[in-house]
C-alpha cells in the first residue's frame, strides 16, 4: 500500500507536527507532502529523515519569511499535488491540506486540527488584531477570507473521512462544512512530564503572550485575590498589557521565558494550572495533568474534553474576571487527587493517539473495500 502524508507547512515543531510525527510512526514508508518547507535543521528530527515534496509557494519570492502572507494562493498549490499514485492519502489539515485532490481509488483520511479560524467565526478577532478592521487593506482582506470561506467549504467534502481533534472541533466542523466527524484526541509526550504528588501553595499560568490566551484577565482576577499567589511564566507581543493588569500586586510574579526544565518543575509543584484562553484543544493542560496537577480552565473549546469537572480540576463558565476567582474558591473546596490527574492525561498519550487513529483508518479501508 502506497500511502502519502499532506501537512501545510513545516517551520517548528508544534502541536501539528506532533501529528505527522505520529503519522510518520505508523506509517514510516509514506511519502511526505508539504506546501514548503523551513524547518531549521536542528528540530528536523522527527521527519525520520525524509525530504518532503514541496509546492510551487517554497519558490516564491522571500517565501520563508512571508509564506503566511500567500495564503490566497495555497489552495492552488495543495491542488498541485498528484496523489493518483497513492492507496492512501492522510492529511494534517488547519488550513488546505484537507482540500488535496484524490482520485475514487484513494482513501483519503483527514486529521483536522481546525477550519480555517481566520476566515470563519475568528474573522473579526484576526482583523483587529491584524490592524485590518478598516481601510482599503481591510477591504481586500475581507474579499480574500471570503474566497477562502467558498473554497474551504467546497472543499471539506473531499476527505472520506474527517477526524477532529476535539469535540469543540468537530462542532466546528459541522457547522462550517456540515461534515460529520470522529474525534481523536491529539498526541501528548507525557514522558516529559514526570508525575510528581507534592504541590506547593503557587497557581500557575505558562502562555505565549497573544490577545486570545487572556493571561490580562488571569492577573487582574488573582489581583483581586491578593491571599493567593500566582506565578506567570511566558512571553509575547502582550507581555505589555499583562504587566499593566498585574500594575504593583506583590501576590503576583512574572517569570518570562522560561527553559522546558523549570517550566516542568512550575508545572510539577503548582496548586493548581490557570487556563482562560479557548484553545482548539490545549495541549498545555494536559502536560499540566500529566505533572499531577489540576487544572481550573474556561469550559470553551478543548478543555471540556481534558477537564473532568470536580475529579480533575474546575471549569468557569465566563470570560470574566468574577467567574474565575468563583472558580477559584470552588476549587480550593474540592480534594483533587495528583494520581487521578496523571491517570486523566493517559488519555492522551502518543500511544493512545496511534491506536485510535490506526483503528479509524482500519475501519475506513473495510467499508469502502465492502462497498459495492
Amino acid at each position: 500500500m502506497k500511502v502519502a502524508i499532506i501537512h501545510e507547512w513545516l517551520d517548528g515543531y508544534a502541536g501539528s507536527e506532533r501529528v505527522v510525527e505520529q503519522m510518520l510512526e505508523l506509517y514510516p514508508d509514506a511519502d511526505l507532502f508539504v506546501l514548503c518547507d523551513f524547518m531549521p535543521a536542528a528540530e528536523r528530527g522527527f521527519l525520520r529523515g525524509k525530504v518532503p515534496t514541496t509546492s510551487f509557494i517554497q519558490r516564491l519570492p522571500r517565501a520563508q519569511r512571508w509564506f503566511r502572507y500567500y495564503l490566497g494562493l495555497m489552495p492552488l498549490a495543495v491542488e498541485q499535488f498528484d496523489l493518483s499514485a497513492y492507496d492512501l492519502v492522510l492529511s494534517s489539515s488547519h488550513v488546505v491540506a484537507k482540500g488535496a485532490v484524490t482520485g475514487p481509488g484513494t482513501l483519503h483520511v483527514s486529521y483536522v486540527h481546525s477550519p480555517m479560524r481566520y476566515a470563519w467565526d475568528l474573522q473579526h478577532q484576526y482583523l483587529r488584531q491584524a490592524g485590518l478592521d478598516r481601510g482599503i487593506k481591510g477591504v481586500l482582506t475581507r474579499w480574500l477570507l471570503g474566497k477562502m470561506r467558498a473554497w474551504d467549504h467546497a472543499s471539506g467534502a473531499r476527505p472520506d473521512v474527517i477526524l477532529a481533534n476535539s469535540r469543540w472541533i468537530a462542532g466546528r466542523i459541522a457547522k462550517t462544512w456540515r461534515r460529520e466527524s470522529e474525534v481523536v484526541h491529539p498526541p501528548v509526550d507525557l514522558d516529559g512530564f514526570p508525575f510528581q504528588a507534592e504541590k506547593g501553595g503557587d497557581y500557575v499560568i505558562a502562555s505565549r503572550m497573544v490577545p486570545y490566551k487572556r493571561v490580562d484577565l488571569v492577573a487582574r482576577a488573582f489581583r483581586a485575590m491578593p491571599d493567593r499567589r500566582l506565578v506567570i511564566a511566558g512571553d509575547g507581543p502582550e507581555m505589555g498589557r499583562v504587566r499593566e493588569a498585574v500594575g504593583d500586586a506583590p501576590n503576583i510574579g512574572i517569570r518570562g521565558r522560561v527553559p522546558q526544565d523549570e517550566l516542568v518543575r512550575l508545572l510539577q509543584s503548582a496548586r493548581a494550572f490557570v487556563f482562560a484562553a479557548e484553545e482548539d484543544f490545549g495541549i498545555a493542560m494536559v502536560e499540566a495533568q500529566a505533572c499531577g496537577t489540576p487544572l481550573i480552565a474556561y469550559r470553551r473549546g478543548g478543555a471540556s474534553d481534558i477537564v473532568r469537572d470536580g475529579e480533575t480540576g474546575v471549569l468557569f463558565p465566563h470570560q470574566e474576571e468574577a467567574s474565575l476567582i468563583e472558580a477559584v474558591r470552588r476549587f480550593e473546596a474540592l480534594s483533587i487527587s495528583p494520581a487521578a490527574c496523571r491517570a486523566n492525561a493517559e488519555r492522551f498519550s502518543r500511544e493512545e493517539f496511534r491506536a485510535r487513529f490506526a483503528d479509524a483508518v482500519a475501519r475506513a479501508q473495510a467499508a469502502r473495500d465492502a462497498a459495492p
